[in-house]
């Protein structure tokens, strides 16, 4: 089926791992004597969004908590059966991580249904292992995998952040330079969006692992509570990172005004070395009359050697005073 209609995939999930793909006919006919149904759909197309509202048999609060535009990571809890919205690393081709993108999921012990709009790599991952007969068998390991996921995805995303502030705190030890200040703020920029969205996804976790849901084994939810573990580490990692560059900005700014200072100062003890001799050598480039030497041959070598005398004398005096 196009997914200009809406609907991306669907299929039931079986015992042995692998499913069976079905039409949006068959999606209207399948029953739970079937398998468990995993429904996958675009949220702009017209027949997911009619779907949802008219024939999924979902409530209201549901159907229209799936076809928002804008969501945060969240958790709501109905009876047997929840809605997640939950956040992946966009790993499409030219894509920056940060720029995560949205899975939203209805889910009760018979039914799986996931909207998004971008591709999502995690969700491709699972689709790929249904095909390979390797998936998911039911609603609660689906649940689990989904989460474990997007977890992995995460994880070289927040590593190669580390590397990247450890690069910059290297070269600010070693040399600090303006470029480093633009690339200290697209690293906190990135931080921040990340953990704009690690945060209450780690919260969305924790809360799921406590959820009072039949269909959730222990077992599964050992594995849940595993997930929720590593997302406090990564946002622990996040807020280190943020406190690292924020401590690497002050030093580099210091280090960038030491320069800028010692430079000025440079500039300073040559302009007091140069001021006499300047002063000098405009008193005499005055066009009037009676300029002491003008008829003497030797008078530009006299005042030549005069006015280096007076620079050495000057720089000696600077290094014995400790200016140099």
């Amino acid at each position: 089926m196009s997914t200009e209609q809406g609907l991306i995939f669907a299929c039931t999930l079986n015992r042995n791992g692998a499913s069976q793909s079905l039409t949006w006919d068959e999606v209207n006919k399948w029953s739970s004597q079937q398998g468990p149904l995993w429904v996958h759909l675009d949220r702009v197309g017209t027949d997911s969004q009619q779907w949802l509202r008219e024939k999924s048999g979902l409530s209201t609060i549901v159907a229209d908590a799936l076809l928002e535009e804008e969501t945060r990571p969240r958790i709501m809890v109905l009876d047997d059966s929840l809605f997640l919205s939950l956040r992946g690393v966009n790993l499409n081709p030219g894509a920056e991580p940060d720029d995560m993108i949205s899975i939203r999921l209805y889910i009760d012990a018979n039914r799986v249904v996931t909207v998004r709009h971008r591709l999502l790599m995690t969700i491709q991952d699972m689709r790929s292992s249904i095909t390979a007969n390797n998936g998911p068998r039911n609603p609660g390991e689906f649940l689990t995998v989904l989460v474990d996921r997007l977890m992995e995805r995460m994880a070289p995303v927040v590593h190669q952040l580390d590397e990247e502030i450890d690069e910059a705190e290297e070269q600010i030890i070693g040399q600090a330079s303006y470029q480093l200040r633009s690339q200290l703020g697209s690293l906190r920029r990135q931080v921040i969006a990340f953990r704009r969205y690690i945060s209450p996804q780690r919260e969305v976790i924790g809360h799921l692992h406590h959820a009072q849901l039949s269909w959730l084994t222990s077992t599964q939810r050992a594995r849940i509570r595993e997930v929720a573990d590593h997302f406090i580490r990564y946002v622990e990692d996040l807020d280190a990172a943020r406190d690292r560059m924020g401590v690497m900005q002050e030093e580099l700014t210091g280090k960038l005004s030491e320069q800028m200072n010692k430079t000025m100062y440079i500039l300073t003890v040559l302009a007091g070395i140069f001021l006499p001799i300047t002063f000098v050598t405009g008193l005499l480039g005055i066009n009037v009359g009676g300029i002491p030497g003008s008829e003497d041959p030797w008078a530009f070598t006299t005042v030549c050697l005069s006015l280096t005398s007076v620079g050495v004398l000057l720089i000696g005096i600077f290094r014995w005073l400790k200016w140099l």
